[in-house]
């Protein structure tokens, strides 16, 4: 299946967890820098804060590279902000630079995977533009079309007139 490279972004980023611990360590205001008062909240509100940074600093990462921008066009890092739902899912909220630059892309969603292990976090997000739905709907089921072949090629022949006489 074709994609148009303008229609979908695909970002994924890894962080060590024990990298992300030193830096905190050794730089506190490190987190007031990078994440909102709200991931702050979150991630010090758990045993291993250091896990929660280091997964959501991958998800920032993630979804710029699926805008395809990076900390590029004047994006800062408190303009991407991860947030929960009440049922635990990942969401991403925009703001400032990100926000607009994802508008002038027609950026309607960005969903978010995040995972991690006793040594690294992960993150996938994929940037969906009002274009690569309509490309979507306009994309048929092969079943479907199949389907419509076969009605129109038994319509084609329903309307052939019956042989008289019973010769081929």
């Amino acid at each position: 299946m074709a994609v148009a490279s303008d229609s979908v972004g695909l970002g994924v980023d890894i962080v060590e967890i024990e990298r992300m611990a030193r830096i905190i360590k050794r730089s506190p205001a490190f987190t007031e820098k990078v994440y909102s008062a709200a991931e702050r909240a979150y991630c010090d509100g758990h045993a291993h804060p250091e896990v929660h940074y280091a997964t959501r600093f991958a998800a920032k990462e993630a979804v710029l590279k699926a805008l395809g921008t990076g900390f590029s066009e004047g994006i800062g890092w408190l303009d991407v902000e991860v947030r929960r739902t009440s049922k635990g899912r990942p969401y991403v909220v925009l703001t400032g630079r990100a926000r607009e630059v994802a508008r002038e892309m027609g950026v309607r969603e960005i969903p978010i995977s995040l995972s991690y292990t006793h040594t690294d976090a992960v993150a996938c997000a994929m940037a969906i533009t009002d274009e690569s739905v309509a490309a979507q709907k306009r994309r048929r089921d092969p079943m479907e079309e199949l389907t419509r072949q076969f009605k129109e090629a038994r319509s084609f022949l329903d309307e052939l007139p019956a042989n008289e006489g019973g010769r081929e």
